[in-house]
């Protein structure tokens, strides 16, 4: 659960930064760091919260790195595509010819807010070196038919 969490972050982070001038493995160790140290900080207790709390900031910034090394822009047009075309409860997976990490992207549920944006809830589970990274998340549509991951 902790996993995915993290991931989660990571892939919001890295989906916002085509248009930056921060890497995306600053970006994935940006969030990576963030959520590990609020969930270091949430096992911790007394004296010890100080100590999950670091740990789990250096943690999640590896593992942000990490993933964030290795999404490029194939895996953020794929995500655009699966989140723009698959049907509810139907996964699109496919696989980065670089990096040789694996991606699925399920949505699973599609609805519209009361300003008539379409959003949709997914479930994602991505292979980096052989470690299998689940977690979930919501998406709405653009004006310029972009996906913004919330």
């Amino acid at each position: 659960m902790k996993k995915s969490i993290v991931s989660i972050a990571i892939i919001v982070a890295l989906s916002q930064l085509s248009a930056c001038t921060v890497t995306r493995e600053q970006g994935g160790a940006a969030a990576g760091a963030v959520v590990g140290g609020v969930v270091g900080n949430q096992i911790g207790g007394g004296h010890g919260q100080d100590i999950a709390t670091a740990l789990g900031i250096i943690a999640g910034g590896l593992v942000g790195a990490s993933i964030g090394r290795s999404f490029d822009q194939l895996d953020a047009a794929n995500t655009n595509k699966a989140l723009e075309t698959t049907k509810t409860n139907q996964a699109s997976s496919w696989v980065n010819p670089d990096s040789g990490n694996q991606y699925t992207l399920t949505p699973t549920r599609t609805y519209q807010t009361q300003s008539k944006q379409y959003c949709r809830e997914y479930q994602t589970s991505i292979t980096v070196g052989g470690e299998i990274q689940k977690g979930y998340g919501t998406a709405c549509r653009q004006p310029d038919g972009q996906w913004e991951i919330l």
